[in-house]
């Protein structure tokens, strides 16, 4: 249904929504973000205690309920528990923010016989995407009231890098990228959106021990001069979440200042 007004238009408020990896970095912008924007969340995240904080706190900060689900999105069996458990406490799921993801170190070429990193990359950040699509995806078809499915890729599902070897990253980003476009057509007959968003380089715990002089010369690389904030992505988040965007499916939304605009 079209809007007829901006006064709700990005309002999530008695919406329940799934955030995979939804614990810490922009996982937690984004969970933040749908909180601060009326949102009840569902944490999905491998770790109990980052987990559990992070629900409490958002609760307690912003009146919601929100609570803590452990799930490894490369286990089907992980997957289908946690979002058992979900839809009986919360009722119905009505957005899903696929997250969750890991990064291998070093090359192809570098890796044991078995290729272990790039299989374990892809059963997360790729299948796992797959995986909580389909659970999610059938429950909202079968409840009949539509959804909003927001997928987190990278600008690596677009770009390669030359200083950091991560072939298996950008094969399962661009792979996001392919399904987002595919599941959209898919899921439109049942007013489901889906769609995608692309951060570059975003400021999470991880930078924090890298030197000022490499962040520095990160930020050089992209034409704001500074890198993402987790927040930041988790605004664009409520958008594609929220009947603003009702509109809106198939695209993959880049944020990273500019970043994949030019060779550097």
């Amino acid at each position: 249904m079209a809007i007829t007004s901006i006064a709700e238009a990005f309002s999530l408020k008695g919406k329940n929504a799934i955030v995979t990896g939804g614990s810490k970095g922009i996982g937690l912008g984004i969970a933040t973000a749908f909180a601060e924007s009326g949102a009840n969340l569902a944490i999905f995240a491998r770790d109990e205690k980052s987990g559990n904080a992070a629900a409490a706190d958002l609760a307690a900060k912003y009146g919601v309920t929100a609570k803590f689900y452990k799930a490894d999105m490369a286990s089907t069996a992980s997957c289908t528990e946690a979002v058992g458990k979900a839809i009986a406490d919360f009722g119905e799921i009505n957005i899903l923010v696929n997250n969750s993801g890991n990064m291998p170190n070093g090359g192809l070429l570098d890796m044991d016989a078995e290729l272990s990193g790039y299989f374990e990359c892809i059963d997360v950040d790729l299948n796992g995407v797959v995986r909580m699509t389909y659970l999610v995806g059938k429950h909202m078809r079968d409840v009949g009231k539509g959804g909003k499915i927001v997928n987190i890729s990278s600008n690596a599902g677009d770009m390669a890098s030359r200083t950091v070897f991560m072939a298996t990253y950008c094969t399962a980003k661009a792979g996001v990228n392919q399904f987002t476009r595919a599941m959209a057509l898919e899921l439109a007959g049942n007013g489901i959106t889906v769609n995608a968003i692309a951060p570059g380089y975003t400021h999470t715990a991880n930078f924090d021990f890298f030197p000022k002089e490499m962040l520095d010369s990160i930020s050089r690389t992209i034409p704001t001069g500074r890198l993402g904030k987790p927040l930041e992505v988790g605004a664009l988040a409520v958008y594609l979440a929220s009947p603003a965007s009702d509109q809106v499916t198939g695209t993959i939304v880049t944020i990273d200042g500019g970043h994949t605009l030019g060779i550097y």
